[in-house]
Formats: structure tokens, C-alpha cells, sequence
């Protein structure tokens, strides 16, 4: 007979200090969003000194996200068989060097390898920090820090656009990512001050064999999580990878006013992470997340259609208020799904194989707006996701703070 599954009110696990984890976890996904971020201000700026059209350069995006599921399942293999801290060192040491390297592509096949082997990197990262993080925050505040460390991502979009509109119109693309090199210094202060879960050590695995057959027998938890990630990862990057070049194709809109459009969605994001997170916290995860996903539909048309320049600013910032209110919730959602045991791999494996699913999109967005008006590949792509996503979420189930290593 299956254990029971433990209940918010058993017994916790003595905590040690989630400070440092949650920080390190933030400040991790935060650098790997701002190097990925990168490419999607510079892209044609990219396909020009390369000459390829923007879907090309697009597909450099799509590369890196395909490549992400591979790293999710290599350190997150990792992360459950000797724990959370050594994992996430070598992951970010590893992405800081091939980030560097991206500077210095002086051909397009160079460039399109890099960026593979980086999605390696930046699959690794999620799973791993979000597992540590996740499993040392007190349970009832769970949901509203699950909003800090996903908002990461967001803040890492908003340095990235700063970073942009500094750097780009002086010195061009290449020294942008010469700042990628970041992350490696990160890896340090996990070393010295980021303390190993208690959680995993209650856990651990005593062998691969063991670790192999835990994470079979959770084969249907894994593809509703899987279905789920690919709808949510949709969401985000159907309406953030070409965002600037919609602003320049659309709009005729040159590098700065970009940069700051862009910044301000991503400040409507950090919010939103937050007031999601929060919210889930006191009315559950699902309904939270449903209610930020069908919001977001219903602002599509002003995201899209903007009749002014402070409508469309406004568009920008409500929608990804409502992008990330959903995207927030998730490290806390994916990490309660998954038992102690695999919570390593599953959920970010889960995670970037959405990420492989849903990682076309850039490039079916540039395909149809060659086709029709940027707006309309855009508003189309979102308003179908942000409804397919909403039914997936509703259609789940949730064990809102969940008591882990119970």
C-alpha cells in the first residue's frame, strides 16, 4: 500500500537558514534569464552582422530552449543522488563560461552551438535551485517566495533591457555577453554560505538504481506536470521572445525606447510573480493562477493593438502583470506535486521538456508574421495559449503547503 501523503500539519524538519538558498536560487535564474534575454534584444542586430533574417536568428532561441530538458535531466539526476549545492555550483560555473564564449562567435554555426550548449546550462539551473530553495521556505509563506525566485526571471529581463540600452548603442551586442561571465562568481557563494537541504538528506538515494525506479513509478505525475509546464512555457515566451522585434517591426521603434518599454512590462512582472505568490498563499494554487491566466487573455487585444504609445505601454505592463502572476506560483505548485524523493529532477525535467514542447513558438511567431502583421502573430499565439493554459491548470489538482520531508 502507498505511504500516505504527509499533511501541512505534520512535524517539520528542522530549517537551516533559507536566506541563502532562496537568494542563491533567485540570483541564479535572475543571471540566466539576463543572459538568455540577451539574444532576444540583439536579434537583429544579430541577423545582420551574420546575414540571417530574424526567423534565423529566432531559431537560435528555439535551439537553446530544446537543448534545456537536457540539462534539467543531467543535474537533476544529479541534484537527487548527492544533493542540491554541488549540482548548482557546476551549473553555474558552466553556463558563465559558455555565456562568455557567445561574445566571441565569429561565425553563425559557432553562435547556434553556443547557444545549445548554454540551454544546457540554463535547463539545469531551475530544477535545482528550485528544489533548494523550496524545500527551506516555511510552508505558509511558500507561495509568496515561490513569486521572489520565479521573478528572477523577470528582474534578469529587466537587466538585460538595462544592460541594452547602456551597453548596445556604444559597443554593440558582443560585450553584453562578456557580463554572462556573472554568474560564476554566484557559484562561490553557494559554495560558502548555501547550506544542503535537510530534505534531500532525509531522502537521499543510496543508489542510481533506486533513484531510476522512484522516478518510473511517478510516470503519470510527470506527464500531467509536463503538459502543464508546456502550456505555461507557451504563455511566457509566446509573448516575451519577440516582444522587441514586434516593437521594431511593428512600431518602428529603435534600441532605447525598446530597452525601456520592455523594462517596464518586466516591472508589471516582478509585481505580479509577487502578488500571485501571495495570493496562492491564502485562495490555492490553482484558482490563482487561473484567475491570472484569464486576465491575461482578456488584455491581449490592448497588448496587441495598442491605438497610442501609452496604451501600448500600458498593454505591456498589465499583460506580463498577468503572465507572471501565473508564472510565479509555479516553483511552489511543481514542488508540492512532486514527492521528496525525485523533487531534484521531476519538476524541472517536467519543466524544460514544456520548454522543448513550447519552445518553437519565436520562431512560429516570426514564420506568420512574415505572413500577416507582427500584432496579429502575436495576439493570435497568446490569446490561444493563455485559454489552453487556463483549462490545463483547472483540470489539475494541488497540495498547497504540504509539509515537505514529513
Amino acid at each position: 500500500m502507498a505511504p500516505p501523503q504527509p499533511t501541512p500539519s505534520a512535524a517539520p524538519l528542522p530549517k537551516q537558514g533559507h536566506g541563502p538558498a532562496l537568494f542563491a536560487g533567485f540570483l541564479g535564474w535572475t543571471l540566466d534569464a539576463f543572459d538568455f534575454f540577451l539574444v532576444v534584444f540583439s536579434l537583429t542586430a544579430i541577423a545582420k552582422e551574420f546575414h540571417r533574417s530574424d526567423a534565423q536568428i529566432a531559431l537560435s532561441i528555439t535551439l537553446t530552449l530544446v537543448f534545456r530538458p537536457l540539462g534539467a535531466f543531467i543535474f537533476g539526476l544529479m541534484a537527487d543522488r548527492y544533493g542540491r549545492r554541488l549540482p548548482l555550483m557546476i551549473d553555474l560555473v558552466f553556463y558563465s563560461v559558455v555565456e562568455v564564449l557567445t561574445g566571441f562567435a565569429h561565425s553563425f554555426t559557432t553562435f547556434l552551438v553556443l547557444r545549445a550548449l548554454f540551454g544546457i546550462g540554463m535547463g539545469g539551473e531551475w530544477g535545482v535551485g528550485a528544489s533548494l530553495a523550496m524545500e527551506k521556505v516555511p510552508p505558509r509563506l511558500r507561495g509568496f517566495l515561490s513569486g521572489l525566485l520565479q521573478e528572477g526571471y523577470a528582474f534578469g529581463y529587466l537587466l538585460a533591457a538595462i544592460c541594452f540600452y547602456f551597453v548596445f548603442p556604444r559597443w554593440g551586442w558582443r560585450p553584453m555577453f562578456f557580463i554572462g561571465g556573472l554568474p560564476a562568481l554566484l557559484g562561490l557563494f553557494v559554495r560558502f554560505k548555501v547550506k544542503e537541504s535537510e530534505v534531500w538528506e532525509k531522502t537521499r538515494h543510496t543508489n542510481w538504481s533506486n533513484l531510476g525506479r522512484e522516478i518510473c513509478s511517478h510516470w503519470k505525475l510527470f506527464l500531467y506536470m509536463a503538459l502543464l509546464m508546456t502550456m505555461m512555457s507557451f504563455t511566457s515566451h509566446g509573448t516575451q521572445d519577440m516582444y522587441p522585434t514586434f516593437l521594431q517591426r511593428q512600431w518602428g521603434m529603435g534600441a532605447t525606447k525598446r530597452a525601456v518599454i520592455t523594462a517596464i512590462s518586466m516591472v508589471g512582472a516582478i509585481l505580479g510573480g509577487l502578488l500571485g505568490g501571495l495570493l496562492s498563499d491564502r485562495i490555492g494554487r490553482r484558482r490563482a493562477m487561473v484567475a491570472a491566466l484569464v486576465s491575461a487573455a482578456a488584455l491581449v487585444p490592448l497588448w496587441a493593438y495598442a491605438p497610442s504609445l501609452t496604451l501600448l505601454v500600458v498593454g505591456a505592463f498589465l499583460l506580463q502583470f498577468m503572465v507572471q502572476g501565473a508564472w510565479g506560483i509555479v516553483p511552489a505548485h511543481l514542488s508540492e506535486l512532486s514527492p521528496d524523493s525525485v523533487r531534484g529532477f521531476l519538476p524541472g525535467f517536467a519543466y524544460q521538456c514544456g520548454i522543448l514542447i513550447a519552445g518553437s513558438v519565436a520562431y512560429l511567431e516570426a514564420i506568420l508574421a512574415q505572413h500577416t502583421r507582427y500584432a496579429n502573430a502575436m495576439a493570435l499565439t497568446a490569446f490561444t495559449v493563455f485559454t489552453l493554459a487556463a483549462v490545463v491548470v483547472a483540470l489539475g489538482r494541488e497540495h498547497k503547503a504540504i509539509q515537505f520531508g514529513a
